[in-house]
Order: C-alpha cells, then sequence, then structure tokens
C-alpha cells in the first residue's frame, strides 16, 4: 500500500499480516481515477469548467487533491468513505482492527491538517464523499468557481 496518496504517508509503520485474498483485494485500490472523481469531472466539464487532474495546490506540498483550479484557488477532493471515516458508511475491520484504527485516524488527521494549511495559504477546499450526487456537486463548484456560490 506505499505510494498512495492518503493511504501511507503518517500510517503505523509495519502493516498487519493479511491473508492473500485481502491484500489482493487491497492491492487493486486506485490512488486517483476512481469511478467517483471520474462522475464528478465529467460533470465539471460538462459545465464548462477546465481544470488540473491530481495535483498538489501548493508547490512543494506531497498532498495532492483531486480536481485543482489554481487561478480560483479552489482545491477539491472526492473522499473515500472508508479511507475518509465517512460519518454515514465507515465500517470498522475486524482482522487487525488496532491497526486499521491508527491508520484511518491517521488519514483523517491528515485530511484536516492539508486542509488547515490550503485554507492558510487562502486557498477553498472542498470534499466530496464518493457517495454523493456528482451533478449536484458539480452545481455547488461551478458556483463557487464562478463565484455565484
Amino acid at each position: 500500500m506505499t505510494g498512495r496518496r492518503d493511504h501511507g504517508d503518517d500510517a503505523p509503520r509495519s502493516a498487519p499480516v493479511t491473508d492473500a485474498a485481502t491484500s489482493a483485494r487491497m492491492s487493486r485500490q486506485r490512488r486517483a481515477h476512481t469511478a467517483p472523481e471520474l462522475a464528478l469531472r465529467r460533470e465539471l466539464h460538462r459545465a464548462g469548467l477546465r481544470y488540473f487532474v491530481d495535483r498538489a495546490p501548493i508547490k512543494g506540498q506531497r498532498r495532492r487533491a483531486d480536481v485543482v483550479f489554481p487561478r480560483r484557488r479552489v482545491a477539491v477532493y472526492v473522499d473515500g468513505c472508508f479511507w475518509h471515516r465517512c460519518p454515514e458508511h465507515a465500517t470498522d475491520p475486524k482482522n487487525n482492527a488496532e491497526w486499521w484504527a491508527q491508520k484511518l485516524a491517521g488519514n483523517v488527521a491528515r485530511d484536516r491538517a492539508t486542509d488547515a494549511a490550503l485554507i492558510e495559504a487562502g486557498w477553498q477546499v472542498v470534499r466530496v464523499w464518493e457517495h454523493e450526487d456528482p451533478q449536484v456537486v458539480a452545481q455547488q463548484i461551478v458556483a463557487l468557481v464562478r463565484g455565484t456560490g
């Protein structure tokens, strides 16, 4: 799981022992260009917006946003319910529960630190859950980027 955004920077360093099926399933998790991201990007493009994809909003920062509007200083993150602890859909793994609790809490803490750093640098941060309607979210982002919302 190394090399994935939001899935490893501050995680406990020794990964737990997992069975082969779980390991294979986790290795297929996409870091970027997920179905919810693609659906949102299609809606933003359809609305006439142009943007950067999978880019660090602040130069020198390793944490990358899913969609970036640099001129308007808007960074959009499409957060997965499992990885970022959605209040509606978060689940707690039964195997290696303590390791996963620390790992997922670290992801949330990193999200809040990223938000704070961007806000301090004059950016607007939009956090979207993977289960949210991409058309509704896109309308909100369009309004924000165009300065009408």
